[in-house]
Protein backbone atom coordinates (compact mmCIF):
# COMPACT_ATOMS: atom_id res chain seq x y z
CA UNK A 1 0.00 0.00 0.00
CA UNK A 2 1.07 3.29 -1.07
CA UNK A 3 -0.50 6.83 -0.43
CA UNK A 4 0.38 8.88 -2.85
CA UNK A 5 0.96 12.89 -2.50
CA UNK A 6 -2.36 14.47 -3.44
CA UNK A 7 -1.61 18.19 -5.52
CA UNK A 8 -3.76 21.43 -4.76
CA UNK A 9 -4.82 24.00 -6.44
CA UNK A 10 -2.98 25.88 -8.20
CA UNK A 11 -0.72 23.24 -8.63
CA UNK A 12 0.15 23.58 -12.53
CA UNK A 13 0.35 19.39 -12.81
CA UNK A 14 -3.14 19.48 -12.48
CA UNK A 15 -3.46 21.82 -15.59
CA UNK A 16 -1.91 18.71 -17.48
CA UNK A 17 -3.94 16.88 -20.22
CA UNK A 18 -3.46 13.14 -19.58
CA UNK A 19 -2.09 11.01 -22.26
CA UNK A 20 -4.13 7.45 -23.39
CA UNK A 21 -2.83 4.36 -21.96
CA UNK A 22 -1.71 1.59 -24.63
CA UNK A 23 0.15 -0.66 -21.91
CA UNK A 24 -1.89 -2.33 -19.44
CA UNK A 25 0.99 -4.40 -17.30
CA UNK A 26 1.85 -4.48 -13.52
CA UNK A 27 3.41 -0.83 -13.20
CA UNK A 28 -0.13 0.41 -14.15
CA UNK A 29 -2.01 -2.21 -11.69
CA UNK A 30 0.05 -1.09 -8.83
CA UNK A 31 -0.38 2.46 -9.70
CA UNK A 32 -4.04 1.99 -9.84
CA UNK A 33 -3.87 0.14 -6.73
CA UNK A 34 -2.22 2.86 -4.69
CA UNK A 35 -4.40 5.29 -6.46
CA UNK A 36 -7.36 3.27 -4.51
CA UNK A 37 -5.73 3.70 -1.20
CA UNK A 38 -4.95 7.55 -1.73
CA UNK A 39 -8.09 8.07 -2.38
CA UNK A 40 -9.92 6.19 0.40
CA UNK A 41 -7.39 7.10 2.89
CA UNK A 42 -8.09 11.12 2.24
CA UNK A 43 -10.88 10.47 1.91
CA UNK A 44 -12.48 10.89 -1.18
CA UNK A 45 -14.98 8.77 -3.66
CA UNK A 46 -12.51 9.73 -6.59
CA UNK A 47 -9.22 10.12 -7.60
CA UNK A 48 -7.90 11.49 -11.15
CA UNK A 49 -4.25 10.30 -12.17
CA UNK A 50 -3.25 13.74 -12.77
CA UNK A 51 -4.03 14.90 -9.11
CA UNK A 52 -1.18 12.71 -7.69
CA UNK A 53 1.04 14.52 -10.81
CA UNK A 54 0.69 11.00 -13.11
CA UNK A 55 -0.40 12.06 -16.50
CA UNK A 56 -1.72 8.74 -17.84
CA UNK A 57 -5.42 8.88 -18.91
CA UNK A 58 -6.79 6.81 -15.78
CA UNK A 59 -9.61 7.43 -12.79
CA UNK A 60 -10.43 5.30 -9.75
CA UNK A 61 -14.14 5.70 -7.92
CA UNK A 62 -16.37 4.07 -5.09
CA UNK A 63 -19.03 6.07 -5.04
CA UNK A 64 -20.72 3.33 -2.32
CA UNK A 65 -21.08 3.38 1.46
CA UNK A 66 -19.10 -0.16 2.24
CA UNK A 67 -16.11 0.67 -0.42
CA UNK A 68 -17.29 -2.17 -2.50
CA UNK A 69 -17.63 -0.92 -5.84
CA UNK A 70 -14.15 -0.23 -7.16
CA UNK A 71 -14.41 1.29 -10.67
CA UNK A 72 -11.28 1.75 -12.71
CA UNK A 73 -11.58 4.03 -16.07
CA UNK A 74 -8.34 3.76 -18.36
CA UNK A 75 -8.97 5.89 -21.70
CA UNK A 76 -12.79 7.32 -20.56
CA UNK A 77 -15.07 9.11 -22.34
CA UNK A 78 -18.78 9.92 -22.12
CA UNK A 79 -21.26 8.52 -24.96
CA UNK A 80 -24.12 10.83 -23.81
CA UNK A 81 -25.46 12.53 -21.11
CA UNK A 82 -28.74 14.10 -19.93
CA UNK A 83 -31.06 15.97 -17.71
CA UNK A 84 -28.60 18.93 -15.58
CA UNK A 85 -28.79 19.94 -12.50
CA UNK A 86 -26.92 22.09 -10.07
CA UNK A 87 -25.34 20.16 -7.31
CA UNK A 88 -22.93 20.62 -4.42
CA UNK A 89 -19.00 19.95 -5.22
CA UNK A 90 -15.72 19.73 -3.83
CA UNK A 91 -12.64 18.18 -5.06
CA UNK A 92 -9.77 16.16 -2.81
CA UNK A 93 -7.31 19.09 -4.86
CA UNK A 94 -9.08 22.30 -3.74
CA UNK A 95 -9.61 21.24 -0.01
CA UNK A 96 -12.54 22.67 2.07
CA UNK A 97 -14.20 24.38 -0.60
CA UNK A 98 -17.55 23.29 -1.52
CA UNK A 99 -19.39 25.20 -4.22
CA UNK A 100 -22.95 24.63 -6.79
CA UNK A 101 -22.18 23.30 -10.08
CA UNK A 102 -24.20 22.42 -13.45
CA UNK A 103 -23.73 18.42 -14.03
CA UNK A 104 -26.02 16.07 -15.93
CA UNK A 105 -27.84 13.75 -13.38
CA UNK A 106 -27.76 10.62 -16.30
CA UNK A 107 -24.74 9.91 -18.33
CA UNK A 108 -23.20 6.68 -20.29
CA UNK A 109 -19.95 6.07 -20.52
CA UNK A 110 -17.27 3.75 -21.80
CA UNK A 111 -13.55 3.29 -20.69
CA UNK A 112 -10.92 0.55 -20.22
CA UNK A 113 -10.05 -1.58 -16.83
CA UNK A 114 -6.56 -2.31 -15.65
CA UNK A 115 -6.14 -4.99 -18.12
CA UNK A 116 -7.18 -2.88 -20.70
CA UNK A 117 -11.33 -4.62 -21.39
CA UNK A 118 -13.10 -2.57 -22.63
CA UNK A 119 -16.81 -1.45 -21.26
CA UNK A 120 -19.67 0.92 -21.38
CA UNK A 121 -21.45 1.94 -17.79
CA UNK A 122 -24.87 3.55 -17.20
CA UNK A 123 -24.19 6.14 -14.00
CA UNK A 124 -26.58 8.59 -11.94
CA UNK A 125 -26.33 10.69 -9.59
CA UNK A 126 -23.42 11.04 -7.70
CA UNK A 127 -21.91 8.30 -9.90
CA UNK A 128 -22.42 10.53 -12.76
CA UNK A 129 -21.29 13.53 -11.03
CA UNK A 130 -18.30 11.42 -10.35
CA UNK A 131 -17.28 10.65 -13.90
CA UNK A 132 -17.94 14.12 -14.85
CA UNK A 133 -15.72 15.43 -12.21
CA UNK A 134 -12.73 12.78 -12.90
CA UNK A 135 -13.19 13.25 -16.66
CA UNK A 136 -12.28 16.93 -16.24
CA UNK A 137 -9.61 16.44 -14.57
CA UNK A 138 -7.79 13.92 -16.96
CA UNK A 139 -8.54 16.54 -19.48
CA UNK A 140 -6.78 19.37 -16.98
CA UNK A 141 -9.70 20.96 -15.69
CA UNK A 142 -11.08 21.41 -12.33
CA UNK A 143 -14.58 22.25 -10.83
CA UNK A 144 -13.59 25.49 -10.14
CA UNK A 145 -13.54 26.11 -13.81
CA UNK A 146 -17.12 26.29 -13.44
CA UNK A 147 -17.13 29.01 -10.74
CA UNK A 148 -16.64 32.79 -11.95
CA UNK A 149 -12.85 34.34 -11.89
CA UNK A 150 -13.52 35.98 -8.42
CA UNK A 151 -14.53 32.87 -6.42
CA UNK A 152 -11.77 31.25 -7.79
CA UNK A 153 -9.08 33.67 -7.28
CA UNK A 154 -10.68 33.80 -3.82
CA UNK A 155 -10.30 29.97 -3.12
CA UNK A 156 -6.66 30.11 -4.69
CA UNK A 157 -5.91 32.86 -2.14
CA UNK A 158 -6.95 30.78 0.87
CA UNK A 159 -5.16 27.53 -0.47
CA UNK A 160 -2.02 29.39 -1.00
CA UNK A 161 -2.42 31.29 3.19
CA UNK A 162 -2.91 28.00 4.21
CA UNK A 163 -0.18 26.27 2.14
CA UNK A 164 2.22 29.08 3.62
CA UNK A 165 1.06 28.47 7.41
CA UNK A 166 1.78 24.44 7.54
CA UNK A 167 5.14 25.41 5.78
CA UNK A 168 5.77 27.67 8.39
CA UNK A 169 4.39 24.78 10.76
CA UNK A 170 6.36 22.51 9.04
CA UNK A 171 9.74 24.28 10.08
Amino acid sequence: MAILEILHFPDPRLREVTEPITVFDEALSRFIDDMFDTMYDAPGVGLASTQVGDTRRVAVMDCSEDKSERIVMCNPRILWAEEDEVVDEGCLSVPDHYDRVTRATRLRFAAQDRDGTEYEMDAEGLLAQCVQHELAHLDGGLYIDKLSRLKRERIRRKLAKAAKRDSAKAD
